[in-house]
This record gives C-alpha cells, sequence and structure tokens, in this order.
C-alpha cells in the first residue's frame, strides 16, 4: 500500500505531495528499469514538483539564452565564417626576393615550385577545377582573356559587329564549356605551390576557367572600333612581315632591328586582352617553334627589356602559360652582359649569342632613360625566378644614381658615362627623349616594390618640384601649361609628344596618396597633350612642338617646325588620356581619345593592311605616309585606347597592376 505524508494543514492548497514507495511495490508497479519513457515521466514528476516561481524563473532565463544564442550568431557567425573561408582563399603571399610579398594576391598566376628531380622548368599542374598555376598560397585572380569570335567585317561601320559566344578552352584541343565574352574577367586560382629557380617546360598553357567570375562587361562600339583597327594591324604583318620586327605596310615587306619578332611580342598582351583568341594562339606557335634568342645580333638592351622581356613577363602573367616566362628567362639571361662595366652602369648594346657588351661605336656614354627603365622588368625576373641577380643589377644602377652628383633639384641629365659613372654633357635637362622614362621609373618602383623604398620616392618628388621650378611655363593665347627644356640655364619652349606621358604618371602618383597638386598639374598637361592634337590640321600630333610665349596675332599656341612634323603612331597622350579616365571618371578624356583613334584612321591605315607613320601632320591631303608601322602601335597605342574606352576598372586594375614604359602590365608587390 501507499503511505502518504502531508505537509502542514495551514495552506488552504498544496504546493506538492511527496509520495514514498516501497521497493517491492516499485518494482511490482513497473518501477525504474533506465528506459527513455521511464526517464521522460522522471523528468516531467521533477518539472511538476517545482514552485510556479521556480519554474518561471528558469523559463524566463531559457528565453532569455536563446535570445542572446540568435543576436550573437548573426554578429559574430557571418564574419567568422567569412574569416575562415578567406584563411585558404586569401593568404598573403611569399615572393622570391627577401621581404616581399604580392599585393593584392588574388590576382595573378606564377610558377609552382619545382620537384627535386623535375628537371629544367615545373610543369603547370592541373587543380580541381583546373587552374592555370598560381603565386605562392593564396587562391589568385586571373585576367581572363575575352576571347570571343568577333568576325568584324573591315568596315568603318563597327557598330553592326555583333560579339558572337564561343567556347573557350579547358584542356588541349577539348573544348568543353560555352561562355560568351565581353570583357575581361577576373578569377580565382587555386594553386598555392611557390615558385623556384628550376623551371620544367611547359607543353600546352593551362585552362584558366574557374568556378566564379564577376558578371561580363559589355564590350562598346568604341572598344569594338579598336578591335576592329588591331585586327587590320595584324592583318598586314601576318600577310607581309609574319615573325619580322616591323612591318612596311606601303611596300608590303618588312624592316628588322633585332631580327626577334617585335612586333609579334609587343603585341601579345594587347591581343590577350581585347580577346582576339585566334591571333593569340597563332603568335604563341611562334614563339614555342621559331623565337631562338641564340643569334649573332646586337640589340638595345633599353628596347630589349622593355619590349621583350618586358612583353613575355606580362603575358605569362596574364595567360599562366610558362612558356613565356621560359622565354623570359632566356632573354634576361642573355641581357646580364651589360652590367659588366667598370661602373655598373650597363652599356646600351649586347650581343645576345656571344654574350658580349659595348657602348655605341661613337660614345662610351649611355642615356639615363636607358639604363634607369629597365628595373620593373628585372626586378620582376628575379621574383618570378628566385635568382636576385637580376634585381641586384638593376638596383645597384638606381642607387648609384641616386648619390650622383649633377642634378639640379632633382632633374637628371640625360646621359652617363659607362666608365666613371659620372653624368656627362651636363647642364641640360628635359623630360622628353633620353630622360623622360627615368621620372617615370621612380614613381613606378617604388609601386612595384609595395611603397617601401623610400628613396625612390623622395627622388621622385623632389624631381617633380624641379619641373615645377625651372621647366613649366604658361602658353598664349590660350595659357596652356606646358613642360618646356633647360640649357645651361637658359629655357626653351620645345616639348616633345614623349613628355605626354607625364600626366598620366602624376595621375597614378595622385592615386597612390602623392599630394593632390601632382592631379591638378595632371588635368592641365593633359589639356596641353590634347591641344598637340587639336591645333593640328590632321588632328594628330607632331613628335615636338614649339610653344608660343607671348601672343601674337593669328598665331597659335602651338608651333611646329618642318623637321618636327611627323607622327610616329606614339602612344603617350592615349596613355595619360586612360589613367585620367580611370581615375577621374570624365568622359571627356574617352571623347579626346576617341577623336585621335579617327583620325589615326582616316590618315594612317593602309587599305592592304596596317598602319603607317606619316611624315606631314599639317597637310590633311597628303599627309606623307612613311612606310612603317612601330611595334608600340600595336603593343602600346591600341591597348591603351581599348582600356580607355573601357569602364571595367578590373580590366587591369591599378591597384594590382604597373604598366612598364612599353605597356606592359607587371604586379605589384606588398612588404612581408
Amino acid at each position: 500500500m501507499y503511505a502518504a505524508t502531508a505537509a502542514a494543514a495551514s495552506p488552504p492548497r498544496r504546493d506538492f505531495i511527496s509520495v514514498t514507495l516501497s521497493p517491492e511495490e516499485a518494482v511490482c508497479a513497473g518501477g525504474y528499469n533506465n528506459s527513455k519513457a521511464w526517464r521522460r515521466r522522471s523528468c516531467w514528476r521533477k518539472w511538476k514538483q517545482l514552485s510556479r516561481l521556480q519554474r518561471s524563473i528558469i523559463l524566463v532565463l531559457i528565453a532569455f539564452l536563446t535570445v542572446c544564442g540568435v543576436i550573437s550568431y548573426t554578429t559574430v557567425g557571418e564574419p567568422w565564417k567569412s574569416l575562415t573561408n578567406k584563411s585558404s582563399d586569401e593568404l598573403k603571399i611569399e615572393p622570391d626576393t627577401p621581404g616581399l610579398k604580392l599585393a593584392n594576391p588574388a590576382v595573378l598566376p606564377a610558377p609552382q615550385k619545382a620537384d627535386a628531380n623535375a628537371g629544367d622548368y615545373p610543369e603547370l599542374s592541373p587543380q580541381k577545377p583546373k587552374w592555370p598555376h598560381g603565386w605562392r598560397n593564396p587562391s589568385n585572380l586571373q585576367i581572363k582573356p575575352p576571347w570571343r569570335d568577333v568576325r568584324l567585317q573591315i568596315q568603318h561601320d563597327v557598330s553592326r559587329a555583333v560579339e558572337e559566344p564561343v567556347q573557350a578552352n579547358k584542356q588541349e584541343k577539348t573544348e568543353k564549356s560555352v561562355i560568351s565574352w565581353r570583357g575581361a574577367v577576373i578569377e580565382p586560382d587555386q594553386s598555392s605551390e611557390p615558385p623556384s629557380s628550376k623551371l620544367k617546360e611547359s607543353e600546352k598553357p593551362s585552362s584558366v576557367e574557374g568556378e566564379s567570375q564577376k558578371d561580363p562587361v559589355p564590350i562598346n562600339e568604341r572598344q569594338m572600333t579598336v578591335i576592329e583597327a588591331f585586327r587590320h594591324a595584324w592583318k598586314g604583318y601576318k600577310d607581309f612581315a609574319w615573325g619580322h620586327d616591323e612591318l612596311k605596310p606601303l611596300s608590303k615587306s618588312y624592316s628588322e632591328w633585332f631580327g626577334l619578332g617585335l612586333t609579334l611580342i609587343d603585341a601579345l598582351d594587347t591581343m590577350w586582352i581585347l580577346g582576339l583568341k585566334e591571333e593569340f594562339e597563332e603568335a604563341r606557335k611562334w614563339i614555342a617553334n621559331d623565337l631562338a634568342f641564340d643569334k649573332n645580333v646586337d640589340v638595345n638592351l633599353f628596347e630589349s627589356t622593355i619590349r621583350i622581356l618586358g612583353g613575355l613577363l606580362s603575358t605569362y602573367h596574364l595567360s599562366g602559360d610558362s612558356l613565356f616566362l621560359e622565354k623570359a628567362k632566356d632573354i634576361g639571361n642573355r641581357l646580364m652582359p651589360a652590367f659588366k662595366t667598370p661602373s655598373k652602369v650597363p652599356y646600351s648594346d649586347v650581343n645576345i649569342g656571344r654574350g658580349t657588351a659595348h657602348p655605341p661605336r661613337w660614345t662610351s656614354d649611355s642615356t639615363v632613360a636607358e639604363v634607369t627603365s629597365i628595373q620593373l622588368e628585372f626586378r620582376e625576373l628575379s621574383r618570378l625566378t628566385g635568382d636576385d641577380k637580376y634585381q641586384k643589377a638593376v638596383d645597384e644602377v638606381m642607387k648609384h644614381v641616386h648619390n650622383l652628383s649633377g642634378k639640379n633639384d632633382g632633374l637628371v641629365p640625360m646621359f652617363i658615362n659607362t666608365n666613371s659613372g659620372q653624368f656627362t654633357h651636363l647642364g641640360v635637362y628635359t623630360l622628353g627623349a633620353r630622360a623622360d622614362s627615368y621620372y617615370e621609373y621612380l614613381l613606378k618602383q617604388w609601386i612595384q616594390g609595395g611603397k617601401t623604398e623610400n628613396e625612390l620616392l623622395e627622388d621622385y618628388v623632389r624631381a617633380i618640384e624641379g619641373v615645377k621650378k625651372h621647366l613649366l611655363q604658361r602658353s598664349q593665347p590660350k595659357k596652356l601649361t606646358f613642360v618646356g627644356e633647360l640649357a645651361h640655364g637658359h629655357f626653351s619652349a620645345k616639348m616633345d609628344h614623349l613628355v605626354c606621358f607625364l600626366p598620366g604618371t602624376l595621375a597614378l602618383g595622385a592615386h597612390n596618396g602623392l599630394t593632390a597638386d601632382h592631379m591638378k598639374l595632371a588635368e592641365a598637361l593633359i589639356e596641353t597633350c590634347y591641344q598637340m592634337y587639336a591645333q593640328v590640321e590632321t588632328g594628330l600630333s607632331p613628335e615636338i612642338v614649339h610653344f608660343n610665349l607671348h601672343a601674337q596675332k593669328g598665331h597659335r599656341d602651338v608651333e611646329i617646325k618642318p623637321a618636327d612634323r611627323h607622327n610616329l603612331l606614339r602612344p603617350e597622350t592615349v596613355e595619360s588620356l586612360f589613367y585620367m579616365y580611370r581615375f577621374t571618371g570624365n568622359k571627356k578624356y574617352q571623347d579626346w581619345g576617341w577623336e585621335i583613334l579617327q583620325n589615326f584612321n582616316k590618315y594612317t591605315r593602309v587599305p592592304t593592311g596596317g598602319y603607317t607613320s606619316i611624315n606631314n601632320v599639317q597637310n590633311p591631303s597628303n599627309p606623307e605616309p612613311r612606310d612603317k608601322m612601330e611595334s608600340f602601335f600595336l603593343g602600346e597605342t591600341l591597348k591603351y585606347m581599348f582600356l580607355l574606352f573601357s569602364d571595367d576598372i578590373d580590366l587591369i586594375n591599378l591597384d594590382k597592376y604597373v604598366f612598364n614604359t612599353e605597356a606592359h602590365p607587371l604586379p605589384i608587390w606588398v612588404p612581408a
């Protein structure tokens, strides 16, 4: 029987009842047997035994903890999830150069570390999904070419050309996925192996398809016009100058400078950026089968570095194809004898077959621009190969020039002696030929190296102040700001078209944190460079102009001498227009570039293929074609045109790439 014990009788109702059950009775009643059902009944009895106050407190506490848990998940959970995702996808990249790694690591592919028995060149290991090999540890973003079958008709009415989707190669000779490309697409690369000084030959470029890609950016009508212009120029080169340095479009022949296919190499990354798949593949085939540097020929150190070495390195980064890195290493090694001088200031010429170097026959001097505008390329070659000899050689030149006397408020003379290591022809200062890219590379090396090399920045800022103090003047009647020259204290109102690199460089510096007055000066100078076109009868700039410092009735700001009125299809103004539009978004810069492109088509286009430089920009009826298409027209001018007309900032993002002086983009690094 049950024995019940009641609480005191004073309260009108009981809060609980205590029941005592004997062991025998419990067993008979089906007592504790550790089953789930029994445990649930036991817990419920214990809950019912609590007072109302106790149960209310427990329920309120549970509700409070639940609310706190929900709030904590929403505020902490997502950031933590993002952080853990980034831990594997966006690790910093340690370069081969000690103390440096790449800025914005998810940018470019780079070589993998070679196996101990891998031979001379590492393979491009396939990934899942199959990616081109990547830099050091992170997921990398790679510029995917806007491959497309545009099939443009060779007409001026490009607006009717229609893009067609094409299949992108995923493996050798295997087309698997159809993608309609309308712009360069940034994609992640999952590879994580570091580079090595030992590289292994690649049989074919790896696929650059990825799991995710940003929305395609439509190609607009002006960009289509650039594509058509490139294809027309390429047709002339392919038909009449294939594998040679430069096209002579009027005589349907070619000219040789080094005999190394300069135009083809200079145009490689332009084809990639424009998405010209067929042209790129046929050029790659020539590189693989026919390009040989083992030949008894003298080449100019500067021109070979910026066009050939720079072009190969850039194409390697954009495509991920180690064939181009292999060729870059080959030419880089063959150029190194130039640095074997008493002063370590390199000779101007190298015989890449014999391994000898020498100055020009008429002097022992090199130009300052040439010896100080090869640094971006050799530094990057050291980073990729793990061999610091390239960077040491060019850095030593910059340190030497940094400490030289003979400067004028940061402005440098045009010549330097390779024996003594001293400036020569003192007292002459210009931002034109023989000195121009020295100033450009001061800033760009500082950017490339992650903004840590303060001597470079100091020299650049000091030089710009020297320009303001000694070389800036304003013309009449439009009061255009221009950069003249100084010779032994006498100012000359002469300005080379080459100086029109300066507005873009100033804008790039301002974008990277330099003072706002640099951008203000850039805006004034790009107006001047545009007027060098607009005030000329053909709408094309001459090689050199002189500005009027005093108002004269019937005279424009720009005066042109007969010996200076040729146009070589140069890129500098279009280059600066690209920077100005990219940093300001002002559409007038696109409109100015469009005018220039139309005038190139009107006065320099050759019907059978190609474009030609002209002798007389002041004679629209007979501009006197020179029968020569410089390689930089495809390597620089049309590339900058295409980028100028694009509204896609990730189509060569200027926070991830720095252009060399031949418009070949190379990656930016940051300190480790």
